[in-house]
């Protein structure tokens, strides 16, 4: 199986946070604008998604933490009568809509700083991937040995445990896959098979990575072992509670991770 990570979709705004002023949060802000603008409390808490009553008591506490009065509101009834900023009001408005457009560019900068160091851009990218594949694995493409019709990429992972994936000729074209390449490989945990055999070569699945169990979570239904691997990753496997008590598992227990070489999904960064 093959898969494409294009992180071009990723944003880049990897520093990002909400301004707030003496506890007053966007939400507040946003209410006071469409007020503004409306001069309707019912209008204006439609707008930003609040119900009347939770408009009503959000001014209120404004109104009542605040030296001056932010909003004036005329009797009206459950429509809302007519409400307007006051002279503080506005000004709060305005002092917070020029705080918000410094802060963006506050954080533009420490964007554009991030965007100049490939390596922490690198990590970045690594650290917001989200799958379901309970197993992710970073590494670089060590070698490519085509064959007739399918052909076998070596990754090598930062450890230097080499993982074999199969794909097609015509997958290799699609992804543009070059010896050097960083890659990542999902792997899903009921794809590997765990034994305490000193001899794994007797198996016959292409993969075969020493490791030692880390610990073991075990409920009714299946038991879930994380392998440390030697280089530091760990990889997660699924066994039923039948086949951890065969293998008596426990941790610092020495074992070996198997997968066959077309388990591993093979994404390009």
């Amino acid at each position: 199986m093959t898969a494409s990570l294009n992180y071009n979709t990723i944003p880049t705004a990897w520093v990002d946070g909400e301004l707030r002023l003496a506890g007053l949060d966007k939400r507040m802000i946003g209410l006071l604008r469409a007020i503004g603008q409306s001069g309707s409390l019912s209008k204006a808490a439609r707008e930003v998604g609040l119900s009347y009553k939770g408009a009503w008591q959000i001014i209120e506490r404004a109104n009542n933490g605040s030296p001056k009065t932010l909003v004036s509101t005329a009797t009206g009834g459950s429509k809302g009568g007519g409400t307007c900023l006051t002279e503080a009001g506005c000004a709060l408005l305005v002092l917070f809509t020029r705080l918000e457009q410094q802060h963006r560019q506050f954080l533009d900068q420490l964007n554009r700083n991030i965007a100049d160091d490939p390596d922490t851009v690198l990590l970045l990218q690594r650290l917001v991937v989200k799958t379901s594949a309970r197993n992710q694995l970073f590494g670089s493409i060590a070698a490519i040995q085509a064959g007739a019709v399918n052909a076998e990429i070596i990754v090598q992972l930062k450890g230097g445990d080499p993982i074999i994936t199969t794909l097609s000729q015509a997958a290799i074209s699609d992804l543009g896959l070059k010896v050097g390449a960083d890659a990542l490989l999902l792997i899903n945990s009921a794809d590997i098979t765990l034994t305490s055999d000193a001899d794994p070569s007797r198996y016959t699945a292409r993969n075969r990575l020493p490791g030692k169990v880390l610990r073991v979570q075990q409920d009714e239904v299946n038991a879930e072992v994380i392998v440390l691997l030697p280089g530091g990753e760990t990889l997660i496997a699924m066994v039923t509670p039948q086949s951890a008590q065969s293998l008596t598992l426990m941790p610092n227990m020495p074992v070996a991770v198997l997968f066959k070489s077309n388990a591993p999904i093979l994404g390009v960064i």
